[in-house]
């Protein structure tokens, strides 16, 4: 049975990798272990680079840790501003032995009273439980999921990305 480690132990991440690796690859079963990484950025990453960064040294940090495994991923969710509105997304990085795959999520704009709490250094998932009267809803339906009225949670729009970061996997000969 392939192992997939993952970079978090919130278990939204740890579903929408496994769903994706579902998708991609039907009939097979999968072992999955979470893990602990640090992302070394700023606990609420801001822009693409340093979104996709925390990915990656969350990647790296489980790859040293588990070299055994067949694959490793992780999910880092951010922040930018575009056009003096702050929008959220996530970035995806899968990996093994031989590829490795990157996928941004969608991305969708906060409310301006999540923004300006995320603006004053507060992380997303709590300025989200703050603003919304909500406990750990990052763990949960996250602030799409508040927002979309559940149309579209947070583990549903990781799943997507985590769809394309596998793409690499699916056709190795032209990666």
């Amino acid at each position: 049975m392939p192992s997939i480690i993952i970079a978090s132990r919130n278990p939204v991440k740890r579903q929408a990798i496994l769903r994706g690796f579902k998708q991609i690859f039907p009939g097979e079963n999968f072992e999955i272990t979470a893990a602990e990484a640090a992302s070394g950025v700023c606990d609420q990453p801001v822009g693409d680079d340093e979104t996709r960064r925390g990915a990656l040294n969350r990647l790296n940090a489980i790859k040293s840790q588990y070299p055994q495994a067949d694959y490793w991923s992780a999910i880092e969710g951010g922040v930018a501003d575009v056009d003096d509105r702050l929008s959220a997304f996530a970035w995806i990085v899968i990996a093994n032995q031989q590829h490795m795959g990157w996928s941004r999520s969608a991305s969708f704009f906060l409310p301006e009273n999540v923004a300006e709490l995320v603006r004053q250094g507060v992380e997303l998932g709590e300025a989200d439980d703050r603003v919304f009267g909500r406990q750990n809803s990052k763990q949960m339906n996250g602030a799409v999921g508040i927002l979309t009225r559940d149309a579209v949670d947070r583990e549903e729009l990781y799943t997507h990305a985590v769809l394309l970061a596998l793409i690499p996997f699916l056709n190795p000969t032209l990666y």
